[in-house]
């Protein structure tokens, strides 16, 4: 039995180095990522057995993300094809006032194809906690369904299911995604959201405990994690709430850490934690991530629990 199994799109990051543009870089920096298989390596590096669910070319480009991935201990289930591509995407950093870019080259990837009788599903129904996000089914129709599938494999294996809304405005509009959230979330048993996603995407209203316990009452979710950027987060369980702030970190990379959140939330909880104790390590893998190029939290236990430790954890009421 797995602790934790994920299903996504995992591509190769290119990235400028620190004081570069894109047009003008003589060379780039490749490194891999992807929010399912970004969770899935932070949830290992946490001490729990991860599996990464999904479909790639049989080529140089496909064989290296396994290679990464199972360097952080990840264990993958891939669907290997000699048609499509590994999907890529470009990062051209920057600092105040300039900003981060990021520019996706993703269409016709391998993945986006993959089919609910393809994939190897016997990891999902025996794992403790299956996990995608909201921007796997943004990434084409059959994708979309093959999501739905493996979250309805999972909830009749009486796999606790999770789910991540993550929502990416150049992949589908508001409405889109709206549409197809509602269809996923009676599937779902945990469901963390930016905040100012279920503001702007489900149109919901109100504080933030009020949204989460809206969530909560209308999709019938054991758990609702919100995530506030530097307000912290906040979680609604059993009828109780829990907030935990952001700890300051160094911000060399923030791509990745909702990413290092998740995995550390899961993995906490799939080894009995509680939800602020969840919380509280999730967040400081988050800020331990900020601190790392590239969108992988390469983190220990140790270290997470050293920030918890000397920042402390957050409230419950």
């Amino acid at each position: 039995m797995s602790d934790v199994v994920t299903f996504g799109e995992t591509m190769l990051r290119l990235s400028t180095p620190s004081g570069e543009r894109l047009e003008t870089a003589d060379s780039l920096d490749l490194h891999v990522g992807g929010a399912e298989s970004n969770v899935a390596v932070t949830a290992a590096r946490m001490g729990t057995d991860a599996v990464w669910l999904s479909k790639l070319p049989e080529t140089p480009p496909g064989r290296r993300i396994v290679r990464e991935l199972r360097a952080h201990g990840v264990r993958t289930g891939v669907v290997w094809t000699r048609s499509g591509r590994v999907g890529t995407y470009y990062v051209d950093r920057g600092g105040t006032p300039r900003g981060t870019d990021v520019r996706y080259d993703r269409a016709d990837s391998a993945v986006t194809t993959t089919t609910l009788d393809e994939l190897p599903t016997g990891p999902v129904t025996n794992a403790e906690v299956f996990y995608t996000s909201g921007i796997t089914p943004a990434l084409s129709n059959t994708l979309a369904e093959t999501t739905a599938g493996l979250l309805r494999t999972a909830q009749e294996a009486g796999v606790r299911t999770a789910f991540d809304l993550n929502y990416r405005s150049k992949l589908w509009s508001a409405a889109e995604a709206r549409r197809a959230y509602d269809s996923l979330l009676s599937h779902v048993d945990t469901l963390v959201a930016a905040e100012r996603d279920v503001e702007n995407v489900l149109g919901r209203e109100g504080e933030a405990v009020q949204l989460a316990h809206g969530l909560a009452t209308d999709y019938d979710l054991e758990t609702v994690v919100l995530t506030r950027g530097a307000h912290g987060s906040l979680a609604v369980h059993g009828g109780e709430v829990h907030e935990q702030r952001a700890y300051e970190a160094d911000t060399h990379d923030p791509i990745g850490s909702g990413d290092a959140f998740v995995g550390a939330f899961l993995a906490t909880r799939v080894r009995g934690g509680s939800v602020p104790d969840a919380l509280a390590r999730a967040a400081a893998a988050a800020s331990l991530k900020r601190t790392l190029a590239g969108d992988l939290a390469v983190v220990t236990p140790e270290e997470v629990d050293a920030v918890v430790e000397e920042r402390g954890g957050g409230v419950s009421r």
